[in-house]
């Protein structure tokens, strides 16, 4: 479980990511000289304003007007009419710049990223002597560590220094050479063609970030001389690094304060780790990492591959051929989650937390439409609960803004959000007042997508407090906005407009349009919302006339239609799409990751969903194929959701940008292309509900098994009710499964092999058949049965 080459990295998309959750570093491994690129999570550009925008109530009720006359030219133009300001965008920190005095001229070059430590490892020789550099992020401490090692004493001289994309100056201290800077107070996107793309305040009186990065170093002999030009190290046997910074960003409270001192910050937390040695730094990260990452585990036959084979020839030769690069890209995404959100953080980003440009692709924000939530699909079912509170903590910030979005845009209930949010929690839309194009600036949407989180973080965890104090009242909010937003069409029924599906256009006597009336993806979120709330509602015993009104309005909504192509109609109409391949599969998301469409609740519409799952066929971006993953694995087709990843598993180069075939990098990292790290998550969660799924109220043993995985074992997965799962299967059959529920509850299972028995500590547990295909035993809160096929 290791990412390896035996040479430096030439690209970004090529270094190998270490993060706490907070600070985040790009090791490149280069040998006479080394860039270690640096991000910090708070660190984007702008400052909290007034991003609302009163004319969108005036403009509703006109675009209704159009929508109602079938005149969607004129729905388009009016949706320019609704938009507000384009986000901010999240901004490189620094570069770590090593340069060694050893020369060019080396040889037996190795480096690689051990997932299983969180460790980065360059090695090699000059002449005889065997250099090693080890870089770790440690969240215990707060800090990114670089530690340098030879076989010779005395033969270690180097200098460190820090530089930012960003304005900053030097500033040298005794042991330490730092940096500090300011963000600019705006950044527009990269897609926007301006002659001021970045735009610095006056540094006096700027509202914008202020920021410090510090290296701190440590040194076993040798001298060291800090100057205007960096740190000086000069014959050392052992070198240690330690890369501290901050901003003044305060995260707990999410507001920019002046009154903070991000080099005070920096410099208390370097003084700290400075007197831990770095065995017991290095003991405490590992220890913290793998609390994590030695949850889940999972096996799906040996590697056909050379052990010391570089994995982007890995990638090339093998892709999913190779079962053991498939455990090694699920695992990776749980790694990569693991370093780039933690409770405390800010959430995962469209990159995670690593970023070297200063106006990176979609300024490398939340992109509420899919790719935020796609984020955190793993969070759950891989065992990482915790992890997923930075997007919980997240979207609670999102429902407050959101509250006076509702308000001022549309004169509604509730809370609202958009395509786009950004470290200030941006709900309104973007598109900079009628620069954008409504298929994407505008969908007001993201608040039901985002209380399904709030909602199944609750279904897998079974905690009431929760739910009442802070699941439900998200959820609520949402709703109550949903039940504002919705109108009756002429026949009475209840519609969602204006409506888009997101960044897909449809068709009409040869045009193409992006506003139109409840469209798919818009009834689905809202069905399920309102679905959810009703059920929490019951858990806590409240708002029953809330619960009324909810049951009536979902009777109410407009019904999903099936097309002449047999598919689930992705708009009112059965109208042509803009393209049948999109990348996008907005109108599936009934299927997953919600739970609306099953084959047993809603046959016809989940048969029909398939179909338009076949129109758009296996390929697309890396995201997009991530999400196709997991919808073949809830249509229980497993070698479809393997072809889905056998294409992810094609290699993509570093230098190849913006087109539609998806695949990874040498890193392996998510190629959109460009680098989108969702595609990784999405392929976790993928591999996961193709093992175990639990979305219809019970427990589904390897319910889309490939034909090509036909050994394995995975431990540690979670399901809905609070369960925890090991699975062991042999010729491509289930043979064992070991289930441990948190509390005491009749446990439902479905399992295409048949039940031989149920043990626990060696007893047999009773448990019965039933005509719909499951069986039942009662579970014990922390009790681990074995249950055993034929």
């Amino acid at each position: 479980m290791s990412i390896r080459f035996g040479k430096p990295a030439v690209y970004w998309t090529e270094a190998l990511p270490v993060g706490n959750g907070r600070l985040g570093a790009m090791v490149f491994g280069g040998v006479e000289s080394e860039r270690i690129q640096l991000n910090e999570d708070s660190l984007w550009s702008g400052s909290a304003k007034d991003w609302n925008n009163p004319q969108a109530k005036a403009a509703l009720p006109k675009i209704r007007e159009a929508l109602a006359r079938e005149d969607y030219a004129a729905a388009d133009a009016l949706g320019k009419e609704m938009m507000g300001p384009y986000t901010q965008s999240y901004l490189p920190l620094a570069d770590l710049q090593l340069v060694m005095e050893h020369g060019n001229k080396y040889r037996d070059y190795n480096r690689s990223l051990d997932l299983s430590t969180g460790i980065a490892s360059t090695t090699y020789r000059v002449g005889d002597t065997q250099y090693t550099r080890e870089v770790l992020a440690s969240h215990p401490q707060q800090t990114i560590a670089v530690r340098l090692t030879t076989s010779e004493p005395g033969r270690l001289s180097l200098r460190a220094h820090l530089g930012s994309l960003l304005r900053s100056e030097g500033v040298a201290g005794e042991g330490y050479y730092a940096i500090d800077g300011i963000a600019p107070e705006q950044v527009w996107p990269s897609y926007c063609d301006k002659d001021e793309p970045i735009v610095y305040g006056e540094t006096e009186t700027s509202t914008a970030l202020r920021f410090h990065a510090r290296v701190t170093v440590r040194t076993q002999g040798g001298t060291v001389t800090s100057t205007h030009d960096g740190l000086q190290i000069r014959d050392a046997d052992e070198v240690l690094l330690l890369v501290t910074a901050a901003t003044t960003f305060d995260a707990a409270r999410s507001v920019n304060d002046p009154e903070r001192r991000p080099s005070d910050i920096a410099g208390e937390v370097a003084a700290a780790v400075a007197r831990v040695d770095y065995d017991t730094l290095k003991a405490a990260h590992v220890a913290d990492h793998q609390a994590l990452y030695d949850r889940v585990a999972l096996q799906l036959g040996e590697s056909p591959a050379a052990p010391d084979m570089d994995t982007d020839r890995r990638i090339a030769e093998y892709g999913s051929d190779d079962p053991a690069l498939v455990a090694l890209l699920f695992n990776y995404g749980r790694y990569l989650m693991i370093a780039s959100s933690r409770p405390g953080t800010q959430p995962a980003n469209l990159q995670g937390i690593w970023n070297e440009e200063t106006r990176a692709p979609w300024s490398s924000n939340y992109t509420l439409n899919i790719n935020a939530q796609m984020n955190y699909w793993p969070a759950e079912s891989c065992n990482m609960a915790e992890l997923h509170e930075p997007m919980l903590r997240f979207i609670e910030r999102l429902a407050v803004n959101g509250r006076r979005t509702a308000e001022v845009n549309y004169g509604a209930r509730g809370w609202v959000a958009h395509h786009n949010s950004d470290l200030w929690a941006q709900t309104a839309p973007v598109g900079d007042y009628g620069d954008g194009d409504p298929v994407w600036a505008f969908w007001p949407m993201a608040a039901p997508w985002l209380s399904q989180h709030m909602w199944e973080h609750y279904l897998y965890s079974g905690d009431r407090t929760y739910l009442g104090e802070r699941a439900y009242p998200i959820m609520k909010g949402a709703a109550q906005f949903c039940l504002d937003w919705l109108y009756e069409d002429s026949e009475g029924r209840l519609v969602s407009g204006p409506s888009t599906s997101p960044e897909h256009k449809f068709v009409v006597d040869g045009r193409r349009y992006a506003v139109d009336l409840a469209s798919t993806m818009d009834l689905a979120l809202i069905a399920e919302l309102f679905d959810n709330c009703v059920a929490a509602a019951e858990i806590l015993g409240e708002d029953t006339s809330l619960v009324e009104e909810l049951k009536a309005a979902r009777r109410k909504l407009y019904p999903f239609q099936v097309g002449q192509h047999g598919q689930l109609q992705e708009w009112h109409r059965d109208f042509e799409e803009q393209d049948v391949h999109h990348r996008h599969v907005s109108h599936l998301i009934g299927v997953y990751p919600g739970r609306l469409f099953t084959a047993e609740s809603t046959p016809e519409l989940f048969a029909a969903a398939r179909q338009s799952l076949e129109r758009r066929g296996d390929e697309g971006t890396g995201w997009s194929l991530g999400w196709k993953v997991g919808l073949w694995a809830r249509f229980g087709d497993g070698n479809r959701a393997e072809r889905l990843l056998a294409n992810m598993l094609r290699l993509v180069r570093s230098d190849q940008r913006n087109n539609e075939r998806g695949g990874v990098y040498a890193n392996l990292f998510d190629a959109h292309p460009p680098f989108q790290i969702d595609g990784n998550f999405a392929a976790t969660a993928g591999i996961a509900e193709m093992l175990l799924q639990s979305h219809q109220g019970y427990l589904e043993l390897l319910p889309a098994l490939p034909d090509k995985w036909t050994g394995g074992s995975v431990r540690g997965l979670r399901a809905r009710g609070g369960y925890e799962v090991e699975l062991r299967w042999q010729g491509g059959r289930l043979s064992e499964a070991y289930v441990t529920s948190q509390q005491a509850q009749t446990c439902a299972v479905r399992a295409s092999a048949a039940l031989a028995s149920i043990e626990q500590a060696g007893s047999e547990t009773a448990w019965t058949s039933a005509e719909d295909g499951l069986f039942r035993f009662e579970a014990q809160a922390g009790v681990r049965y074995v249950l055993r096929f034929q």
